[in-house]
């Protein structure tokens, strides 16, 4: 039903088919993240998730048939940041549904049955190309479709403890994404607002994010060397967040909502801009 539902109206309008009782229990279960959350936020991610579910449409590629179940796991840890977020114009939403916004971009999710091969062509600094193949457990794309690989997507409860989710990931790369010009690419500072952690104006936020984020990404690198270099204790973080500001914003965003404890440990001072930005 879900994967076949269409509507021109906006989702605060048209009547949503409600998640079955029985189906989102197992589904909380099987993601203690979510099971976390107090009744009030887990009633509001469930809302979330139906609106999300009728708005998008799920393929399964290389025949995988991707059933409900499937298709509610991936809606309710993809709304997960959105639960206390303001609207795409950093204004307080009047209606909760208003915040799938952050998402109008795209309708597509393709799920593979594990880790897709990408083909990928990087030039050096000598002009000199490079080929070779990438494994991707998940790939978002500006004003296009999310790609997810459901073997990762199924042990996500599993991997909280590390914490790693590969569809929040991909998620917060669409957040990042949001008011990028055509070609460009993400750089891990999403929009903000005037009045953000108290700055006067979006320029102030916006520096405000950047520095705070920069000091926290050279502290990883930093730390990352000394383990590589030196046989030191490597971050608790993926690797992966090392590659750029906007890789650095997805992957402590994993962290951030499936195990926070430990991400305010190792980033007490991310927790704070995270904090105010999805106004957690």
């Amino acid at each position: 039903m879900w994967r076949t539902f269409k509507s021109w109206l906006p989702p605060a309008w048209q009547a949503i088919p409600e998640v079955p009782e029985a189906l989102w229990r197992r589904t909380l279960a099987h993601y203690p993240f979510l099971s976390c959350l107090d009744e009030p936020d887990r009633q509001r991610l469930k809302s979330l998730s139906a609106a999300f579910l009728a708005e998008k449409e799920f393929h399964g590629a290389h025949g995988l048939a991707v059933t409900d179940e499937m298709a509610l796991a991936i809606a309710a840890q993809a709304c997960r940041p959105l639960l206390g977020m303001r609207g795409t114009d950093g204004r307080p939403r009047p209606h909760p549904l208003q915040a799938l916004a952050w998402y109008d971009d795209f309708v597509g999710i393709v799920v593979q049955p594990g880790a897709a091969l990408a083909r990928r062509r990087v030039t050096d600094t000598s002009g000199v190309v490079h080929s070779y193949t990438e494994a991707l457990a998940g790939e978002a794309m500006d004003r296009g479709p999310v790609m997810l690989s459901w073997e990762d997507v199924a042990q996500a409860g599993t991997l909280a403890e590390r914490g790693t989710n590969v569809v929040i990931h991909e998620f917060v790369h669409k957040i990042d994404m949001r008011g990028m010009r055509l070609g460009e690419h993400p750089d891990g500072a999403p929009p903000l607002f005037a009045g953000f952690m108290g700055c006067a104006t979006v320029l102030d936020a916006t520096e405000r994010w950047r520095r705070t984020m920069q000091e926290a990404y050279a502290s990883f690198r930093e730390a990352l060397s000394m383990a590589e270099r030196f046989g030191g204790e490597p971050p608790w973080l993926d690797d992966y967040a090392a590659k750029d500001p906007a890789e650095f914003f997805a992957v402590t965003c994993e962290a951030y909502f499936v195990n926070p404890q430990r991400f305010e440990q190792a980033f007490p001072a991310l927790r704070a801009l995270y904090d105010a930005f999805f106004n957690a």
